[in-house]
């Protein structure tokens, strides 16, 4: 039989590639230690686990949810806003639930992205970005994040022609890959792009909590106007370690949440309600696990720049996210390097250019690791001789 074209213009997602090349290894007897995936190693916080165990028990929560999702559920989206970000939104209007924010962020091309038309998918980011948009027949056009910008977009560099023609851009903040953080004038200067030329914002947030050195990342819809363009991603997948229970959330624009909750009525069934009602209970507290977790990441994150330091790499510490981004060593494609690293230490690292061609010439190391094994992983690569400058001696 033959597969639609659409699934045909798509490239192996690089992380089930790489879940696989892990598992052969493993299976031969190998020690693989993974740098590559952005699944957090600790645990949900107790008292969600608790809370969705009692709310199992409840045969009130065996039945079909709503697509829409729970309106407790909804609420307590817009008390973490209204606590957070001092934004207000409308529960049963500008809330829609997620099977996790990867559905929405893959969803929402098909709510507005028409054959022919083009969606701004930032170059190098989330490959999802890209599979929605083709998925739903569009075009990728290209926003370059580069490195002497700090990983920001410059909205004045787009052309005319493909403004126009844009149904939707993307942005994510704090990033992945980079772990580049926003300013608050990245987000004005994106909402007046997407006003000036119709434009859906659609910004992914799911790393909002998750920052360094005293940032404090901003949501989207702060901002003056960007409620009238754009919408927000948010999950509870990052800042909860709750990356297999698939909840999370998008608010904002009134009529995209529409349009997204029409979409998800006829695609699926919702979210298990005892899941909701425990991911209620994260969101109303206590906050003090993610604060900890955070302090976890940030420590991870020096001993893997420090190490880095060591073999040669000149390397700023990210301030967002759980992802640390560095340059391949010349004369090497991030894939031989990664395969090299592989090889030689038994460590998986995420090669740059499953994020897009501007990815090409990194790499990426999660700190999504126990802290014993994560140094494990550095003295073998440093012990097998990885070195900034030639790749390995």
């Amino acid at each position: 039989m033959k597969t639609a074209a659409r699934l045909q213009n798509l490239a192996p997602y690089l992380f089930a590639q790489i879940e696989l090349k892990v598992e052969r290894a493993r299976q031969a007897g190998q020690d693989i230690i993974s740098l590559g995936i952005g699944d957090p190693d600790m645990p949900t916080p107790g008292h969600v686990v608790e809370e969705a165990q009692t709310q199992v028990a409840n045969a009130a929560n065996h039945q079909y949810p709503s697509s829409r999702g729970m309106r407790v559920f909804r609420e307590a989206v817009c008390r973490y806003y209204s606590r957070r970000h001092g934004v207000s939104l409308d529960p049963d209007s500008e809330v829609v639930t997620l099977i996790g924010s990867k559905e929405g962020v893959g969803h929402i091309s098909f709510c507005f992205t028409d054959p022919g038309r083009a969606n701004l998918v930032p170059n190098p980011g989330y490959p999802v970005y890209s599979a929605g948009t083709l998925l739903a027949g569009g075009e990728v056009a290209d926003l370059p994040l580069l490195p002497e910008r700090g990983y920001l977009p410059d909205f004045s560099a787009i052309p005319s022609d493909v403004a126009r023609n844009t149904a939707i851009m993307f942005l994510n903040y704090p990033n992945n890959p980079t772990g580049s953080v926003a300013t608050a004038q990245t987000f004005m200067d994106a909402v007046e792009f997407a006003r000036g030329h119709d434009i859906l914002l659609c910004h992914d947030a799911a790393y909002t909590e998750i920052a360094y050195d005293g940032e404090r990342p901003p949501s989207l819809l702060e901002f003056p106007g960007a409620r009238d363009v754009g919408i927000e991603f948010g999950s509870l997948s990052k800042i909860f370690n709750m990356t297999g229970w698939r909840i999370a959330w998008a608010v904002g624009n009134a009529d995209a949440i529409r349009a997204l909750a029409t979409l998800k009525s006829n695609l699926d069934s919702g979210v298990f309600q005892a899941i909701q009602l425990a991911a209620v209970r994260a969101l109303d507290g206590p906050w003090e696990p993610v604060r900890r977790m955070v302090d976890i990441y940030r420590r991870r994150r020096d001993v893997v720049i420090d190490a880095l330091h060591s073999m040669g790499w000149s390397v700023e510490p990210p301030r967002g996210s759980i992802y640390v981004w560095a340059p391949v060593p010349e004369g090497l494609t991030s894939i031989e390097f990664a395969e090299g690293v592989f090889d030689r230490a038994g460590v998986v690292v995420a090669p740059g250019i499953g994020y897009g061609t501007r990815g090409e010439g990194y790499f990426r190391i999660s700190l999504t690791v126990p802290d014993d094994r994560l140094k494990v992983a550095l003295d073998r690569m440093k012990g097998s001789g990885v070195c900034a400058s030639c790749g390995w001696r």
